[in-house]
């Protein structure tokens, strides 16, 4: 288990987990134009602008989401144009593996796409933050069932290289207090270590119970970071400089 991955130039790949993923491990799911990149909308609704974005820069974001779309972003220093609507904001913090005791969980099945109609119906009744019907092609997912039905899950979202990303925790509160979250952690953790690479997660900073739970099991608070979705204005503005590279998907890191 490593912290310290840190490239030649000096860039941490935490510090901008979108872009990093989609230009590595994850290039495959990249949507790019110009010099924003995104998951499709149906994977993962994350993008990656750059640090000082232009308004080229927020009109190629524009133009990537459509008039009334929305554009999520994490990692970010500056605000969208004032024409567009915030739709959430947030902060959070960012935790790192620091001694997770990564371990299987008896009690997990992995889940797939076949899945999935279980799956959203969990994070409908738990709302732990985005999961669409195509997340869980980012990683492994493992669940609990209890007399037949999903109760509990866990998985793997963005992929820095090096790192994976511990997402969709999730216990319906039926069976809350029983441990099935810090197990099914445990068990990705287990997975992503397995490969070689280092667990990392995110959460609110203001779910207190979950920052707890991840500090219990062995994660360490690396930085704070903001979260914020932002709505496309109806009329975007047209990009007027440099060139368009369209609304294409790449499959290989830039």
């Amino acid at each position: 288990m490593s912290t310290s991955r840190i490239p030649a130039g000096g860039v941490h790949p935490l510090d901008d987990p979108v872009g990093t993923s989609l230009t590595g491990p994850h290039a495959h799911f990249a949507e790019r134009r110009g010099r924003i990149l995104r998951y499709p909308p149906d994977v993962t609704p994350w993008a990656a602008l750059p640090d000082t974005p232009e308004a080229a820069d927020w009109a190629d974001a524009a133009a990537l989401a459509g008039p009334g779309g929305v554009v999520t972003i994490t990692a970010f220093r500056e605000p969208p144009p004032e024409d567009w609507q915030v739709v959430f904001h947030a902060e959070g913090v960012q935790l790192v593996d620091a001694g997770v005791e990564a371990a299987p969980y008896p009690e997990a099945v992995r889940l797939g796409p076949a899945d999935v109609p279980e799956m959203l119906d969990l994070v409908a009744r738990t709302r732990p933050g985005p999961f669409e019907r195509r997340t869980v092609e980012l990683g492994t997912y493992l669940g609990v069932r209890r007399d037949g039905v999903l109760v509990a899950m866990a998985g793997e979202r963005m992929r820095p290289p090096g790192w994976s990303e511990i997402s969709g925790v999730c216990t319906d509160e039926s069976v809350r207090g029983q441990g099935l979250a810090g197990g099914l952690v445990r068990a990705v953790a287990h997975e992503i270590r397995e490969r070689g690479e280092t667990p990392f997660l995110h959460a609110a900073a203001s779910n207190t119970n979950a920052v707890r739970l991840y500090e219990s099991l062995g994660f360490a608070l690396r930085r704070r970071t903001p979260f914020l979705s932002a709505l496309v204005p109806d009329h975007p503005p047209v990009r007027r400089s440099g060139t368009v590279h369209g609304d294409t998907r790449e499959a290989a890191a830039r």
